[in-house]
């Protein structure tokens, strides 16, 4: 349940409440009976960096609207996913051979009796 803050207008004594969201506010204060009002705070939390907003996780060339002079009804294609390039076989040629990646560590087998 969250927790309110008040303040008497009369008075001006402050204090602190927890209520349920379905409680209704207080309106008289408990030490003069003046009226209450409902203090509000700055925000608990606040979200700093990128990726708190929808179009933070998009590329730079990624657009929700087409751009102006093309015709909507005709679908664009996506943008193709940047691949890693593979390596090619050795072959003749003057070029390096590309650099092929170590095979992963075989465990040694167990020896049966």
């Amino acid at each position: 349940m969250p927790t309110y803050e008040y303040a008497c207008t009369k008075c001006g004594h402050q204090f602190e409440i927890v209520q349920s969201f379905s409680d209704d506010a207080l309106t008289k204060c408990p030490e003069c009976k003046g009226k209450l009002r409902k203090v509000f705070g700055s925000v608990g939390i606040v979200f700093k960096g990128s990726g708190f907003y929808k179009n933070d996780s998009r590329g730079a060339s990624t657009s929700t609207t087409p751009p102006t002079g093309t015709d909507s009804t005709t679908p664009t294609p996506a943008p193709a996913a940047e691949a890693t390039p593979s390596p090619t076989p050795a072959s003749t040629s003057d070029a390096a051979p590309a650099k092929k990646d170590k095979p992963a560590a075989k465990k040694p087998a167990a020896k049966k009796d």
